[in-house]
């Protein structure tokens, strides 16, 4: 590996203020938008035509969250979903889902892509969604470089990003990927990337995420009350589902992995950020709903976001 650098990033400009009237401003997120990205699967199906997503994470005592991801990947679509962790003491299967495939995080990098998906060229995606539970050591690092040279899909979460605010050999590593990459910080992530204050993030929120985007060449979804999509080409959407329950462990976990099962299904990544966005609110709305306004969990926002997408498409 390069020599590291714990120089911050970028300073944000002076806040502007205008988050308050973004609705005003932006394109909203709308359900007939992302609906219309879904298509019927044929009665010929099978698992190698929905992709592979692998989730990489876990360190010691936070194991759970790329359990939470590889969830909502396998029940949000995807063909088949492995689990990399690095937890010394990781378990070998997941018995509350059975139907993952779980390796140490270095086998899960080195098997791609797995011999089991479906062969290139007839459907199949690879996607990996990194950085849930995966904590800062330098294994991690090396972990986190060695995935930002494959020819796959990125979804960079949590400690992903955090490793990426300390190292700047890794964001030139993000900004020379020829694949899609997506960052899903939250406003304190992003503000680390910034070198700047969440305070800043949080009174230019439009500014931040496209400044997030164009500095390090890729699609974000900065997370909050009025998540924040930008596309790679730099369009900026505002996402308007979500509440205030959602404000919970794992929630962030579960997006990363709707994200990556959409890009394994075949939408390009930034319909898949967008669907997944939108989605991932709704689920917790339909909660909301039922009177579940304390005490959501991520599970089961996993569970009515696949209910959802069923009578959508």
């Amino acid at each position: 590996m390069r020599r590291n650098s714990e120089v911050q990033l970028y300073y944000v400009p002076k806040p502007t203020r205008d988050y308050p009237n973004m609705s005003t401003r932006l394109p909203t997120i709308t359900q007939k938008q992302v609906a219309a990205f879904l298509k019927p699967r044929p009665r010929d199906s099978h698992k190698g035509r929905f992709g592979a997503v692998t989730v990489v994470g876990g360190a010691g005592g936070m194991v759970g969250a790329p359990l939470l991801a590889a969830r909502a990947a396998l029940k949000l679509g995807a063909g088949c979903v492995h689990v990399g962790l690095l937890a010394d003491n990781a378990p070998v299967v997941d018995l509350m889902q059975p139907e993952l495939m779980l390796h140490s995080a270095q086998e899960a990098l080195r098997a791609l892509p797995h011999p089991n998906s479906h062969p290139a060229g007839e459907g199949e995606n690879h996607i990996i969604a990194i950085g849930c539970g995966m904590g800062t050591s330098l294994a991690a690092q090396k972990i986190l470089c060695g995935a930002l040279k494959l020819e796959a899909p990125l979804v960079l979460d949590a400690d992903a990003l955090n490793l990426l605010a300390r190292h700047s050999d890794l964001r030139d590593d993000l900004r020379a990927r020829r694949a899609p990459s997506i960052i899903t910080p939250h406003p304190g992530e992003a503000a680390r990337l910034l070198g700047c204050g969440t305070a800043d993030v949080q009174a230019a929120r439009a500014g931040s995420a496209r400044q997030l985007a164009e500095k390090l060449r890729c699609s974000v979804v900065l997370k909050g009350a009025g998540s924040l999509c930008v596309t790679r080409a730099g369009k900026m959407y505002l996402n308007q589902t979500g509440n205030p329950g959602m404000s919970a462990p794992g929630m962030g976990d579960v997006l990363a992995g709707m994200i990556a099962a959409f890009i394994a299904q075949g939408l390009d990544a930034d319909r898949a950020m967008l669907l997944a966005v939108y989605l991932h609110g709704a689920a917790g709305d339909a909660l909301a709903e039922k009177g579940v306004g304390t005490g959501m969990t991520a599970t089961e926002v996993t569970e009515w976001g696949r209910w959802l997408l069923n009578q959508w498409a």
